[in-house]
């Protein structure tokens, strides 16, 4: 016979199972990336409160996840992650998403969702003006990694198509090889909220494909992530950690070269590049390759059919 604190936590358990597999991605119609994260703030949650009131993982229910904890977690990972308000909001707001699902599933538990009702978000500070690169920055970064080796082609080519989209990281992540279509040379993205667009590209870009997919598309399977890493000799789809890493790597070449290189470069700089500017031509890179693929990136202004919108 079940004890009261084992039929608690059965119900803890059961709801939170329901919230992730039918209310977030059926009800809800969340993007995956969403439920992602969402899975991640609880994983974190969880191990948090097992670590605090010395319990099993399985032993957490309702009552233990109150206020205090629920606090206690979000300032402690302040503390160690250096979460932003901007984190910290979003994590309760994930917290508290489920709460409300359970309440309105089983009306008893109204007052576990009325207990976290009153912790406040926090004051987000003012955004700072975005930044972009310059016309010299762009073409210096897009000249740093080296087309005769493996690595510093796919490099080339990521940097050269999130460029040309001016795509978000998570997009250009997100793409497989059918994604983009030479022929009529457009790329099919899956933007926030899983909504697709279909954005042009120069041919120049579609050439630069071409000489990518050679080398890391050889066998050319559509349902194969367009950029990836190798594990246990299998394609895995490459993480948004790698493509910091060699934003980081290639500016640091690139600052060598060219003074107007900002000290810090993210990968959302190449996309701030367009909305700084907010034109609506903008450059387009070519790079007048030899067959070895060796060559000097340049910049020649074109007419795009983006349009420039606030992101």
């Amino acid at each position: 016979m079940k004890t009261r604190q084992q039929a608690a936590s059965d119900g803890f358990y059961r709801h939170l199972r329901e919230w992730f597999t039918a209310f977030l991605p059926r009800q809800r119609g969340a993007a995956e990336n969403t439920i992602t994260s969402c899975r991640q703030t609880w994983n974190m949650l969880l191990g948090y409160v097992a670590e605090h009131h010395h319990i099993g993982v399985e032993k957490v229910t309702f009552t233990i996840v109150d206020r205090v904890t629920v606090t206690g977690f979000l300032e402690h990972m302040r503390a160690t992650k250096s979460w932003t308000p901007s984190t910290y909001n979003q994590r309760l707001a994930c917290i508290r998403s489920f709460f409300i699902y359970a309440a309105a599933a089983e009306p008893t538990l109204t007052i576990y969702l009325a207990d976290l009702a009153a912790i406040p978000r926090l004051k987000a500070p003012a955004a700072a003006p975005v930044k972009y690169m310059s016309t010299d920055a762009v073409t210096a970064l897009l000249a740093a990694p080296d087309p005769g080796t493996r690595i510093g082609l796919r490099d080339l080519f990521f940097m050269i198509l999130m460029y040309d989209l001016a795509a978000r990281d998570a997009e250009m992540l997100a793409l497989n090889l059918a994604d983009i279509h030479t022929r009529r040379l457009t790329v099919d993205l899956l933007g926030k909220g899983s909504k697709p667009r279909r954005l042009p590209i120069t041919s120049e870009t579609a050439q630069h494909f071409g000489r990518y997919a050679a080398v890391f598309h050889p066998s050319s399977e559509p349902a194969t992530p367009m950029f990836y890493t190798m594990r246990n000799h299998r394609p895995t789809r490459m993480s948004d950690d790698n493509v910091a890493r060699l934003i980081r790597q290639h500016a640091a070449t690139a600052k060598a070269r060219c003074p107007d290189v900002p000290a810090r470069v993210h990968p959302h700089m190449l996309r701030h590049y367009v909305d700084g500017r907010c034109i609506s031509t903008r450059p387009a890179c070519h790079w007048p390759c030899s067959p070895s693929g060796s060559g000097t990136p340049t910049l020649r202004p074109r007419s795009s059919t983006h349009t420039p919108t606030p992101r």
